[in-house]
């Protein structure tokens, strides 16, 4: 298996509801996501021309229209913190979910949009999100195409 990542990095703002922490508020992060896919090529020295498991150009594109562009300078919420936060209102930003938006729900989020986006022969292999500097969340293909 040959592989590739790209690094993406956009604006995300959340809040837990029901954790007990500072998270529970509203507050953004400045996210880095690594997106690695792959393919299975023959057992052979070298890709053919053009030599590319697939061109950063074209996963670059492909990853912002679905993943970066939705989420950039972005608030996203669970319909259960708005129930009980009737203030916050409507902006036109806002993303509702019906799970906590948390950096494991936004990464299985990313996954089940890109799983659905890549062509056929190509497979997501790694997700990582980094929420911080020093914490990130991981997912890694054990089967799934």
């Amino acid at each position: 298996m040959l592989q590739v990542t790209k690094i993406f990095r956009f604006e995300t703002a959340h809040a837990i509801h029901g954790y007990n922490g500072h998270c529970r508020n509203i507050h953004g992060h400045s996210y880095v996501l690594h997106v690695t896919v792959g393919s299975e090529i023959p057992d052979q020295e070298y890709l053919p021309k053009p030599g590319f498991v697939i061109d950063f150009k074209d996963l670059k594109k492909m990853v912002n229209e679905i993943i970066v562009n939705q989420f950039d300078h972005h608030l996203i919420l669970s319909e259960d913190f708005l129930a009980e936060h009737p203030n916050t209102g409507t902006p036109e930003n806002l993303i509702v979910w019906k799970m906590e938006p948390t950096a494991e729900n936004i990464l299985l989020y990313i996954r089940n949009m890109l799983l659905k986006a890549l062509p056929a022969n190509m497979l997501l292999r790694k997700l990582k999100i980094y929420e911080t500097s020093d914490s990130y969340a991981e997912w890694e293909n054990t089967g799934i195409k």
